[in-house]
């Protein structure tokens, strides 16, 4: 009776330099491709910031001319800003993958301290090659993208929209003409104006409370994470 004397290998604790060579251009891979998802979301920022322009540029065009497509543009932002928040989730994968190499590879190797599998930051990456998934919700997404960009985009139209509706034709002097030139067609003035209230608290509640939710997340003190 023969005694199977073989043991499994002993797992290696570095890299060889085919290995380390492979990592580099995997590196690279995922650097362009978060590139090319950032300029993705550059384009759907850019054509929020030029319909909001000719809304404004229609909206002011004369005292007679009506407010409301500075009302419609808000609708098409909150579109391009869905657009973007998928986007960005996409996006966040890979730049999530290329700082955790930067942090935990990179960056011990530029410190001379040589680069090691310890079992934590490599295979958090291959588990996450292995199972893909988004690392925010599309939630958090929104909130992001509303605090970089479009929370500034859906001011200027809050108050491009009030501006109109106070100083054109002339300057209002009381709340009761405000709300008659706010009204559309047979929708009272009052209803609209509670509208665009519930509208921008909406988004500022969202940027808010994902902020919040973001800074507890992080308050954890994870050993390590992604995304």
């Amino acid at each position: 009776m023969s005694l199977d004397t073989t043991s499994p290998p002993t797992p290696r604790s570095t890299f060889d330099s085919a290995e380390l060579g492979a990592v580099a251009h995997l590196y690279r891979g995922e650097v362009y491709r978060s590139t090319i998802w950032r300029t993705r979301l550059d384009q759907t920022t850019n054509w929020a910031v030029v319909t909001t322009g000719l809304a404004l540029s229609l909206t002011f065009s004369g005292p007679s001319a009506s407010p409301l497509p500075l009302m419609l543009v808000g609708l098409l932002v909150v579109v391009f800003l869905m657009f973007e928040a998928r986007r960005y989730r996409y996006f966040n994968v890979w730049r999530a993958r290329c700082r955790l190499m930067e942090t935990d590879l990179f960056g011990p190797l530029l410190r001379g301290e040589g680069v090691h599998m310890d079992g934590q930051w490599n295979t958090l990456l291959a588990d996450d090659y292995i199972r893909p998934r988004f690392h925010i919700s599309m939630l958090t997404s929104v909130g992001r993208r509303l605090r970089k960009n479009y929370a500034y985009i859906l001011a200027v139209q809050a108050v491009a929209y009030f501006g109109k509706i106070a100083i054109h034709p002339v300057p209002v002097h009381n709340w009761t003409t405000f709300l008659d030139r706010a009204a559309i067609g047979p929708i009272p003035g009052i209803l609209v104006v509670l509208a665009g209230v519930a509208f921008h608290g909406t988004w500022i509640a969202i940027a808010w409370g994902t902020l919040l939710s973001e800074r507890r997340r992080r308050s954890e003190r994870k050993l390590i994470s992604i995304g």
